[in-house]
């Protein structure tokens, strides 16, 4: 008798993060139910699935065509039950980071809404960088591009990031005239100091000390302190082109970080109706307001 479908997904999902707590995380069970399935599974093959290693685990060549058949096999099944379950509720799912779904998603999806209203829209807030088999969903809008052949990934935006301040700010501070001028303002942090060092070193800066200014956990936080006018942040200028072209903030240098990376919206291969529609009506937003700035 065959390994059971739930057993096989515990392999597929171990064998895609080499990790059994990351898959134990994925899949919401134990890390301990993660390893009893996969030594089921050794003793039904006759041998080991993986490599064990101090802090992480390996799959083993042989067993590498499995996992990929699996991977294919049960993102095929996926797709086809959220197309079957949208077909019979209306329901799409869309999984947002919440840096994109406040200055882009929400404000303008009362306009999706009234174009499809066969649809009901469910949104749910993701973590950066999420994969798209995580979130469970018909649409992810993430960091990060989701290579599998099992998906489909549409670029939105640049994660460059630029030194931006409210003109209310510069009023009252003075606009700063060169790099060494903006690293001695007022710095808004997100997270930690170390995106406005690296900024610094990019600048050509080596600051004397460490750097001043409020730190916030969350990136929304801290947009909306850099737009009430509390200081100079670095952001993702594409992602706050409304901002931008509406006035509510200012580029302050062409000095760039985080250039490499980028947001994008993953569906599944293939995509269902839904989804179709809901990425064919997202990008032409974003694609449009990018032009106009």
């Amino acid at each position: 008798m065959l390994p059971s479908l739930s057993a096989l997904r515990v392999f597929e999902a171990a064998a895609r993060h080499n990790s059994f707590s990351r898959a134990a995380d994925e899949l919401h069970v134990t890390h301990a139910a993660v390893s009893h399935q996969i030594r089921l599974l050794e003793d039904w093959f006759g041998r080991p699935l993986f490599l064990r290693e101090k802090r992480s685990v390996r799959l083993v060549p042989d067993a590498l065509a499995l996992a990929q058949a699996l991977s294919v096999s049960l993102a095929r099944i996926e797709a086809e039950a959220h197309a079957l379950r949208m077909q019979t509720t209306g329901e799409l799912t869309v999984a947002c980071i919440a840096s994109i779904a406040t200055r882009w998603l929400i404000p303008a999806l009362p306009d999706f809404l009234t174009a499809h209203p066969d649809l009901n829209v469910r949104v749910l807030y993701a973590m950066g960088e999420q994969r798209f088999r995580e979130a469970d969903c018909d649409v992810l809008i993430t960091l990060g591009e989701d290579k599998s052949e099992t998906r489909e990934c549409t670029r939105l935006f640049s994660r460059a990031n630029r030194p931006v301040a409210s003109p209310s700010y510069l009023a009252r501070r003075g606009k700063p005239q060169t790099a060494r001028e903006i690293a001695a303002a007022d710095l808004l942090h997100d997270e930690t100091p170390d995106r406005w060092l690296n900024w610094c070193r990019k600048a050509g800066l080596q600051p004397d000390g460490p750097l001043r200014g409020p730190v916030f956990q969350d990136f929304n936080l801290l947009a909306t302190a850099v737009i009430a006018g509390h200081g100079i942040a670095l952001c993702p200028t594409e992602v706050f082109r409304r901002e931008l072209v509406s006035g509510d903030l200012v580029i302050l240098s062409d000095v760039e970080t985080l250039n490499d990376e980028n947001y994008f919206l993953v569906t599944a291969r293939p995509a269902g109706g839904g989804a179709v529609r809901f990425r064919d009506w997202f990008c032409g937003l974003t694609a449009s307001l990018r032009e106009s700035g």
